[in-house]
């Protein structure tokens, strides 16, 4: 039977784990307080399911605990930060700390971040940002291995390539139908049409997926999520397709281009990019102040009354209403830390296997 699990116990079996692992117990409850909220958001691709990967990749070396950002290049508005292999969760707020006081000081920031291990999700960044009243936006590419197949292509050449804007809404009503703080423009996504992370959920869960999703390891349709999850019978794997065909190919190639090689952190062209069980990120993020833009007024007054004017659409058949990005997200939460979160056996087995692996043996 699949466990469900207050969010803050949850979160301190995980930060045992990690702390076993060889974080610090600061380093640990920053990564498992990231992890939880992914799956508090409906992300579970990017929550707790992805700690025995983590585990194994310290094992590996891929991951190094206790690395921090460090600052290769400085012009003022312009960073560029080497995050070490450290754990993208604290690395990637360490980095997003300092480009934020960039954006306040200095009006923009353009901030590249390189060699950082999985920054989980990209969403978390950009709700730093726009908390501030800032606009994000976000290029990230995926060195793990190569998942998804370029549009016209029958094999894996790139990673899930997530991109992400954060636009902030002041004053706009929440599910409450009050303005409340955090009711933002936050639109993650990455550019295959699933996340890697959801296949390793469905195929836990022993569910396929929908069609038009996958090919298999020959290059045909499927929607059996194991094909990206585990090698075939051949060794082989197959790989995810892009979103909106050649757009969405063409924006993966953008973030491979922009949060890969602009930023220092490298792109795919081999197969031996990074250890087998570590996920390196590279990311290409740019904040601005639309205060210093001498917008902030009109800004503010434009953005709610167009998000108004879209929200007020009527509901289409059998339709539930027009959300805007990041209001599934803050549903999800109220939800989910009212009735807990469920973890399927799968992953929970996997869970436990990694604190054993570290000498944790978890009781709950």
């Amino acid at each position: 039977m699949p466990k469900t699990l207050a969010a803050l116990a949850l979160q301190q079996s995980i930060a045992t784990i990690l702390v076993a692992a060889g974080s610090s117990e600061t380093e640990a409850e920053t990564v498992a307080a990231n992890l939880v909220m992914a799956n508090l958001s409906g992300h579970d691709s990017h929550g707790v399911g992805m700690l025995p990967r983590y585990v194994d990749a310290v094992l590996e070396g891929g991951l190094k605990p206790n690395a921090a950002a460090r600052v290769t290049a400085d012009i003022g508005s312009m960073l560029a930060l080497d995050g070490q292999r450290g754990y993208g969760q604290v690395v990637g707020e360490q980095a997003m700390q300092m480009a934020i006081e960039r954006a306040q000081t200095h009006g923009s920031c353009i901030m590249s971040l390189s060699q950082t291990h999985h920054l989980g999700r990209i969403g978390h960044f950009a709700e730093m940002a726009v908390a501030q009243g800032l606009v994000s936006l976000h290029f990230v590419n995926v060195l793990s291995r190569a998942v998804v197949a370029p549009w016209g292509g029958a094999d894996g050449r790139f990673g899930t390539n997530p991109c992400c804007i954060g636009i902030p809404l002041a004053g706009r009503a929440g599910s409450t139908g009050r303005a409340e703080a955090g009711a933002h423009f936050i639109l993650d996504f990455a550019t295959s049409r699933v996340a890697q992370g959801k296949m390793r959920v469905a195929y836990n869960q022993g569910q396929q997926v929908a069609p038009g999703t996958l090919i298999d390891e020959c290059g045909k349709p499927t929607t059996n999520p194991g094909v990206v999850v585990v090698p075939q019978a051949n060794g082989l794997l197959g790989a995810l397709l892009t979103f909106g065909e050649h757009k969405g190919f063409g924006l993966a190639v953008a973030c491979e281009l922009l949060g890969g090689a602009l930023s220092g952190n490298g792109t795919w062209h081999d197969s031996d990019a990074a250890p087998v069980r570590s996920v390196v990120n590279g990311m290409l993020s740019i904040l601005i102040d639309p205060a210093r833009l001498g917008t902030q007024a009109s800004f503010e007054q434009e953005a709610l009354a167009f998000v108004n004017w879209v929200q007020a659409s009527p509901a289409a058949p059998d339709g539930e209403g027009v959300q805007i990005a990041g209001d599934p997200e803050r549903t999800a939460r109220a939800q989910r830390q009212r009735d807990g979160i469920v973890v399927d056996d799968q992953t929970w087995q996997e869970i436990l296997d990694a604190g054993r692996k570290v000498g944790v043996v978890l009781t709950c």
